[in-house]
């Protein structure tokens, strides 16, 4: 084995390829539902470093490729998070303080454990604290502020495996109970209802009284009039029948207020209005909401409906299209070429990185997190390229666009990226710890360093499920993604996203706390560090 691990430590890109690979072939496979998934990726590359450093040989892929793959991943998640995470901050505050107190007390807990029972360095108890939350900027600010990087490192390594193993068992525990969350989005569906109100309700009140999370995409009035789109303005009149598009709980409720169900279909009909689904593929559209481009009166049409990723979602006036979603257009039978020519409908529209966005937002994310923040006692810190990328991901996905400039990337894309950068950088962070580990249990010192770990992960791990579920009454697809973004260890992530079909909420999980915990995590292990 000596010239195989010779050669691939002078092929490092070689030796990426291959861990991924080995990585991603364990990683499917399946006990009754459970899998790894990306994590696979990680414990095959601590696996092989450590078996070569036996033989005396270290096999670490390049630093500033694990860089790379973090920031490609934070940045793609941050996109895809953008437009849900600004909305939810209002009901968020909760759950990130308690987040935060869990942090200190689990800070405190290592300090009391490590220095008073186990009789540990300073140096490796702030390490130990850094592996046991996952947190590598945690490392380096522990590693400077103790002035012992050497301690600091074995303490991180050994404690690390578990840091990870720990919150996947509570991303599981979460997952476990996700068929009772109340949160679950409500399949969208549509019918025909026959009003029956004689007080002629106009179409935009009832929108605006259901959040404008339903639509009336046909109206025909009496039995035989023309079908056409309702505008805004107009009213309901009694024996008019109309199609209404929306989340199916809130269906039944509009049909009780206007009517009640037909047996005629005005979907059927497509004699005027006609229907279908297209590419959003035309960057001038990418980043507009609905409302902003104007349909009804261009060409009298209405979005009645928006498909991004496997999620559908009403076609409401404030949401912000990005390019490869897919839109399903009502219009004049006779329009819709022109509608299909004006969102360019190409399969382009499925894959284009948007290149400015991509290079101009990793840019300024890099630079945001390596910006220097002032820290009591002295001294600065900074929240590192992943939190940096995250947040502007985050902003560029909320606005969609900057004047003629698109910020966000299709869905697909941003998928593609995310899970490229999370490989590149597992393989990267567990060939570098596979070394590590190695050393520390040849000195024997394990033992005291990974029980201090698995104190400090446990109790976060508990703390975060018990708070969240029982406290917030989170639920569990949400509360799977929220464990990952505390770790703020994307091997979690990719494992619920991986059990979940990568529903939205997961991501929304993880975006929601994954800054505030990058920051608490440099600060307290900076202040552990220091003691």
């Amino acid at each position: 084995m000596n010239a195989v691990f010779t050669f691939l430590a002078d092929n490092t890109v070689l030796l990426l390829f291959i861990i991924v690979g080995i990585g991603m072939a364990i990683g499917r496979l399946q006990y009754k539902g459970l899998g790894l998934g990306a994590a696979a990726v990680l414990f095959v590359a601590i696996g092989i470093s450590a078996w070569s450093n036996s033989y005396g040989i270290e096999l670490k892929i390049d630093h500033m490729m694990g860089i790379l793959g973090l920031a490609l991943f934070a940045f793609a998640i941050g996109i895809n998070s953008g437009p849900n995470f600004f909305n939810s901050m209002k009901s968020a505050l909760g759950p990130i303080t308690a987040m935060i107190a869990l942090f200190a007390l689990v800070a405190g807990l290592a300090y009391v454990v490590g220095v008073h029972i186990l009789g540990m360095d300073i140096a490796t108890v702030a390490g130990s604290f850094a592996g046991a939350i996952t947190n590598t900027p945690a490392l380096a600010a522990a590693g400077e502020a103790s002035g012992k990087a050497g301690a600091a490192t074995v303490g991180y390594s050994i404690t690390y495996l578990y840091g990870v193993v720990g919150m996947l068992i509570a991303a599981h525990l979460a997952l476990a109970y996700s068929t009772t969350d109340r949160d679950t989005p409500s399949p969208l569906a549509n019918r025909t209802v026959r009003v029956e109100r004689d007080d002629h309700p106009r179409v935009s009140d009832i929108e605006e009284k259901y959040g404008e999370k339903v639509q009336f995409s046909r109206l025909r009035r009496g039995e035989k009039g023309r079908i056409s789109r309702p505008s805004p303005s107009d009213t309901l009149n009694k024996g008019d029948l109309v199609t209404i598009v929306g989340p199916r709980h809130l269906i039944g409720s509009v049909i009780r207020e206007i009517g009640h169900g037909s047996a005629h279909s005005l979907i059927e009909d497509r004699q005027y209005l006609d229907f279908r689904r297209m590419t959003v593929s035309d960057p001038k559209i990418a980043g507009k909401t609905v409302g902003e481009l104007d349909l009804g009166k261009k060409f009298s049409a209405t979005i009645s409906r928006v498909r991004r990723g496997d999620v559908d979602m009403v076609g409401s006036p404030d949401l912000v299209l990005q390019e490869g979603d897919r839109v399903r257009v009502v219009c004049p039978t006779g329009r819709m070429k022109e509608v299909t020519k004006f969102f360019g409908d190409s399969t382009k529209g499925l894959t284009n990185i948007n290149p400015i966005a991509l290079g101009l937002g990793m840019a300024l994310g890099i630079i945001i997190g390596e910006i220097g923040i002032p820290q009591p006692g002295g001294g600065t810190f900074s929240i590192g390229s992943a939190a940096g990328t995250l947040l502007v991901g985050l902003f560029f996905g909320r606005i969609g666009r900057i004047g003629p400039v698109v910020t966000a990337l299709p869905y697909t894309a941003c998928m593609v990226l995310s899970e490229f950068g999370l490989l590149v950088f597992l393989a990267q962070a567990g060939s570098n710890a596979g070394g590590q580990i190695a050393k520390a249990f040849e000195s024997g010192s394990w033992v005291n360093i990974f029980f201090l770990g698995f104190v400090v992960t446990s109790v976060l791990a508990a703390g975060l499920y018990l708070i969240m579920r029982y406290v917030f009454k989170m639920g569990g697809t949400q509360l799977s993604g929220l464990v990952g973004g505390a770790q703020t260890q994307p091997a979690v992530l990719a494992f619920a996203n991986g059990r979940t079909n990568s529903d939205p909420r997961v991501a929304l999980g993880y975006s929601m706390v994954y800054p505030w915990a990058m920051i608490i995590k440099i600060l307290a292990a900076q202040i552990l560090g220091g003691l």
